[in-house]
């Protein structure tokens, strides 16, 4: 894939959260109204919202940051999560995915931010929003 991939830092502190196996999405979860992911499996819950709305006591990572690829990705498309994610790898930055029908977004810690987008700079993509 060309490095002709742009990327924009999402505003909202975020929280990667667990929940038990066959949970409906929280209440408090339902009020993010910048960011929302929810996925279900037999084994866990899994939701990503804003920080914020994460209640104490509730299972959860928190203080990412997320990159957003602009624009479209066709179905088709091979080695985007790769081309983002090998140069992060390489320099010991981890990573938590999501994609969406649209795009794909890269989640890091926000203390691995600024970490995160100069090696994706230095890999040849354009990084904006922070």
């Amino acid at each position: 894939m060309a490095h002709s991939l742009s990327l924009r830092v999402i505003q909202p502190t975020l929280a990667i959260v667990r929940l038990p196996p066959g949970s409906d999405l929280p209440w408090w979860a339902e009020a993010s109204g910048e960011f929302l992911s929810f996925a279900r499996t037999p084994d866990e819950t899994s939701v990503v919202c804003e920080e914020r709305r994460v209640p104490e006591g509730v299972r959860a990572e928190r203080g990412y940051r997320g990159l957003r690829v602009e624009g479209t990705v066709p179905f088709e498309a091979t080695g985007v999560l790769a081309s983002l994610a090998v140069p992060l790898a390489d320099a010991g930055v981890p990573i938590f995915v999501i994609s969406t029908f649209d795009t794909d977004y890269v989640l890091v810690r926000e203390d691995r931010l600024d970490e995160a987008s100069d090696v994706l700079r230095r890999a040849g993509y354009s990084v904006t929003g922070h």
